[in-house]
């Protein structure tokens, strides 16, 4: 994350605006509620977004330090980063309060795809006839 100790509050804005967009905002609840990881084939699926806004979405909640990306394979799984920062805890329990019934759909399709997995891994594509 940038250094924001010229306006530390700044922070606090960059999370708020990475959070105030739907499709952030269910990547981050799929992360929180689902698995711990989760590669962009898997969220384009998932949402039925394209890959280009997808690796957008996921570009600004990484730069909200709110994800991180860790290469495990070929794939590249994004993953939710923990903190004991009182503020970040608090970001998590909100989101997390978002009913199930409002993600039902994606639930489904989540589940769906992640069982697509083998020991673990991301091993299907986007445009696997398996989806």
């Amino acid at each position: 994350m940038e250094n924001y100790e010229v306006n530390p509050i700044e922070r606090y804005m960059v999370i708020f605006k990475a959070l105030s967009d739907m499709t952030r905002l269910k990547i981050m609840w799929l992360l929180l509620s689902i698995d711990s990881k989760i590669c962009v084939s898997e969220i384009i699926d998932v949402l039925g977004e394209n890959q280009y806004n997808v690796s957008k979405h996921l570009k600004v909640l990484k730069n909200a330090d709110l994800i991180y990306e860790k290469k495990e394979g070929k794939w590249n799984f994004y993953h939710y980063r923990t903190s004991n920062d009182e503020f970040d805890a608090a970001i998590r329990q909100t989101v997390l309060t978002i009913p199930e019934e409002l993600m039902k759909e994606e639930i489904k399709r989540c589940q769906k795809r992640l069982s697509m997995r083998v020991d673990g891994k991301c091993v299907v594509g986007t445009e696997s006839r398996n989806w």
